[in-house]
């Protein structure tokens, strides 16, 4: 039985390998293939995140662990960007708050496959992307009656005002410009979560 206080810190390889009884060889493969989500430590050691775990174990139909259950109570964030820096840079801001779950996508069509995978309650949302953009993606999700619960904050370098319409009018629940600072972030997070904006 853990402790509170270690609740949020990040699993090792080992201690995967334990919950999913597997070698830790295996667990390895899946990192090194992109199936678990991990990060390296100083020490060159490979950490997962327990929001991380959690969502491999779902997509995965696996069993989750009791005592990462209060994972799940967690917000589950979608990041969308074709930026890879900005992807990685609003999910280490996220990360901080450790009340959110959070998967990304770097293009229209993965957006929309991590839709129907994860299941998100909350999108960060990028309007100009190559392919399939930001516009269709909102209004592929406000498409369906059933995702109206869906928060979207829409992101974006344009400032034109017919623009910033667009995208509020397919559904986005607010509007943030590119570029940003944390504090800007997680304050129009709060809002939407809260129900301040529609």
């Amino acid at each position: 039985m853990e402790n509170k206080k270690d609740n949020n810190r990040p699993l090792t390889t080992g201690e995967i390998a334990q919950y999913c009884h597997v070698t830790h060889r295996g667990v390895l493969k899946w990192v090194e293939s992109g199936k678990l989500k991990s990060y390296r430590t100083p020490g060159k050691h490979s950490r997962v995140h327990r929001e991380d775990f959690i969502i491999f174990l779902k997509k995965y139909d696996m069993p989750i662990p009791q005592e990462l259950q209060p994972a799940l109570d967690k917000t589950k964030v979608l990041i969308v960007d074709d930026d890879r820096g900005i992807v990685n840079s609003l999910r280490r801001v996220l990360m901080l708050e450790n009340k959110y779950m959070i998967e990304t996508a770097h293009d229209g069509f993965e957006a929309g496959k991590q839709f129907s995978d994860f299941k998100p309650d909350f999108i960060i949302l990028d309007i100009c992307m190559p392919g399939l953009d930001g516009y269709q993606v909102c209004a592929n999700i406000r498409a369906d009656v059933n995702n109206k619960h869906v928060k979207i904050l829409a992101i974006s370098g344009l400032n034109e005002p017919q623009e910033i319409k667009k995208i509020m009018d397919l559904g986005a629940n607010d509007y943030l410009q590119k570029p940003f600072s944390n504090e800007s972030l997680q304050q129009k997070v709060d809002m939407i979560l809260n129900g301040e904006k529609k």
